[in-house]
């Protein structure tokens, strides 16, 4: 079982950077794949970002491809997101969360979740 907390969130300008951070506790942190997911008010939470346990691959959404990037750091337990070139449409309330199938993960199907982070980017 792992438990994670987000944190890193807050108010940026359009076209500014957040780097959130989501810190994992128990002993098994590099066995999960990582991810990011947000959910906007009013909107279904969605996919934004995934990486495997090595920190090789990575997967993104889209719409944020080229200016978001998710990394790992298996010592420290943490699981980051830096969002560059951050847009209006990007505010929402960011989740880490962990899975051991990236096929569950990348859809959202985990009991684990973080408490989220509020990301608010003004226009």
């Amino acid at each position: 079982q792992v438990q994670l907390v987000e944190s890193g969130g807050g108010l940026v300008q359009a076209g500014g950077s957040l780097r959130l951070s989501c810190a994992a506790s128990g002993r098994t942190f590099s066995s999960y794949y990582m991810g990011w997911f947000r959910q906007a008010p009013g909107k279904e939470r969605q996919f934004v970002a995934a990486i495997n346990r090595s920190s090789g691959i990575t997967y993104y959404a889209d719409s944020v491809k080229g200016r978001f990037t998710i990394s790992r750091d298996n010592a420290k337990n943490t699981v980051y997101l830096q969002m560059n070139s951050l847009k209006p449409e990007d505010t929402a309330v960011y989740y880490c969360a962990a899975e051991w199938s990236v096929g569950r993960l990348r859809v959202g199907n985990t009991d684990y979740w973080g408490q989220g982070t509020q990301v608010t980017v003004s226009s």
